[in-house]
């Protein structure tokens, strides 16, 4: 089905991308605002990998009651739980936040706190099973904080003097845009959803800069052989025919990759759920910045053949 996908779009099928650049850019600038107005107004739903605390799976005989769950979980005076359904509709997720405090004492009071919520649970609910079970101190979730920040910055930093070095600054600066532009939208799909952001979505960020880098690459060899092949055509008609060019090898990556995505959200459970909501979205936003963000930048840092020639 892909590779017919594909024969529908030959390299020469002309479409003008750059001629829509504008539109592309407002639609850019409309998802990256609203992103960050999402973020200040709705904030982020970190999970305890992040807040500290304890997360607790658990999965009941019926179907299972959130109320009763949730006054099982405030009967222990262990502060006010947060409990909701998660894949079937005998399943439910348990989150309470982190005990105050650091050091070995709050270590062992949050361990005993988690086995205090487990008795409770197992004494008022007959049948009862606990899937997994995750404690997590406030001290440790914050220098995860910090590494998951100070991961996807590295990526970033990384990848414009890769470019700079494999091209010119003018396409180092349109890839590091085009990979910001993703890095935002994507944060901001998880401030408008409120889906849990953990350290396996820190994961799926540092893949989706990886795969629109390795898109934006592939455009930009593209460019550059043009560039240099037809010497009196406009910047415009050599963008266009460059990602006309690498058009169905762009459309028959994403597709076979979106299935494998889609497979593991589908069927992957709760706990991959995150990773590919966010790598199926971000390889969407990665395929169009790739097209309409990287490349028509180039035409505003005025890249020329006389650097694309040495």
């Amino acid at each position: 089905m892909a590779f017919g996908l594909v024969s529908l779009i030959p390299n020469d099928a002309g479409i003008p991308f750059v001629k829509g650049r504008l539109i592309a850019f407002a639609v850019s600038i409309f998802l990256i605002v609203g992103s960050i107005g999402a973020y200040f107004v709705n904030g982020i739903n970190f999970g305890i990998d992040f807040t500290g605390g304890i997360q607790m799976e658990i999965q009941t005989e019926g179907d299972a009651d959130l109320s009763q769950i949730r006054a099982i979980a405030d009967s222990v005076d262990l502060g006010s739980a947060d409990v909701q359904g998660f894949g079937q509709s005998n399943q439910a997720l348990i989150r309470l936040q982190a005990l105050e405090g650091e050091g070995l004492d709050v270590e062992a009071a949050q361990q005993n706190a988690r086995q205090t919520l487990q008795l409770a649970l197992e004494e008022q609910l007959p049948g009862v099973e606990v899937l997994a079970a995750d404690v997590l101190g406030a001290k440790v979730s914050g220098e995860l904080q910090v590494a998951g920040f100070l991961s996807v910055t590295v990526a970033l930093v990384l990848m414009l003097i890769y470019i700079w070095f494999r091209f010119e600054w003018q396409y180092s600066v349109g890839a590091v845009l085009a990979l910001v532009h993703d890095v935002i939208i994507t944060i901001g799909l998880f401030a408008v959803t409120q889906m849990e952001f953990n350290l396996s979505t820190v994961a799926a960020i540092l893949t989706i800069v990886g795969y629109s880098m390795n898109d934006t690459v592939v455009v930009y060899d593209r460019i550059r052989e043009n560039l240099r092949k037809y010497k009196k055509k406009e910047i415009g008609e050599v963008l266009n025919l460059s990602i006309n060019d690498t058009l169905s090898r762009t459309i028959l990556t994403s597709f076979t990759t979106l299935v494998a995505l889609f497979a593991l959200f589908t069927i992957g459970g709760p706990t991959l759920q995150g990773f590919s909501a966010a790598m199926i979205f971000g390889i969407a936003i990665g395929t169009y910045s790739s097209i309409f963000v990287a490349a028509p930048i180039l035409m505003i840092t005025k890249v020329n053949r006389e650097t694309s020639d040495d």
